[in-house]
Order: structure tokens, then sequence, then C-alpha cells
């Protein structure tokens, strides 16, 4: 599991580091990809291949233009010797990264999201929703 919150900034030429507890879990290459929530979603090989067979699984006329999403909008990255992948453009937009940026490890991915769009998400959820959510699924 991916976890933690790590503050990095986005150099001019579209790379960002990666911290190493979570460089650990996706490899030296793994998938960058907007899936949902206007940030980057960063996963394994081994996780976007149950992505992948998740969707070969449904129905192809319900899957079909989510496959379709999904792999127009993912890219191999590549970890360099200083630990930095280089992010897409269209990644980039998708996201509205410009300099600053939070990574975060979300269970099975990790995420790179606009610091302000991430604080305004999470702003939304109080400790009494969080606990609520918690007692809602079974724990």
């Amino acid at each position: 599991m991916l976890y933690g919150r790590y503050q990095h900034n986005i150099d001019a030429k579209g790379r960002i580091f990666v911290p190493a507890k979570l460089r650990e879990k996706l490899g030296d290459i793994f998938i960058a990809a907007a899936v949902m929530d206007h940030c980057i979603s960063l996963y394994s090989m081994d996780e976007w291949d149950k992505l992948q067979q998740g969707l070969a699984s449904m129905p192809f006329t319900k899957a079909r233009r989510l496959q379709r999403y999904l792999s127009s909008n993912a890219a191999d990255v590549h970890v360099d010797s200083q630990g930095r992948i280089n992010l897409p453009k269209h990644l980039l937009e998708y996201a509205e990264l410009k300099k600053e940026a939070l990574v975060i490890g979300a269970g099975n991915r990790a995420e790179i999201w606009n610091p302000e769009r991430y604080h305004a998400e999470t702003e939304q959820m109080t400790p009494e929703e969080v606990e609520n959510e918690f007692i809602e699924l079974g724990f």
C-alpha cells in the first residue's frame, strides 16, 4: 500500500521528484494517468494491469469509452537517476499543475495534486464524516 504526503516542485521541463518510499512500490517504470478527480494517478505496472483487466471483464459496450479515455490519457514514466519522472504536458494541464505539487500515497496508487485543489477537496471532510464513513464500511 502507498501512503504519505510530500510537497515537491515541478521544474520547467515537467519533471517532479517521486519520494523513494513511493518508488519502492511503483518501480522504476510505471504509469501516469488522468483517471479522476483532476489529479495524476501513478500506478505500478501490476496495478495498471489489474485496472485494465477489470475493464476488459466488463461488457465491451460499457467499457470501450472508458478504455479509450484511459489509454489515451496514460503514459509510461521512467524514474531518472535523481528520482524524478517527466510528466507529459497533457497530464500537467489535466491536473492544473504549474510549479508546486503534492504527491500522496492513495492505497494501490500514488497521486499528484495541485495543492490548492487537494486542500479544497479534503477540507470538505470533517473528522466526524471520516469516522462515519469508516463505520458505514464496517471498520
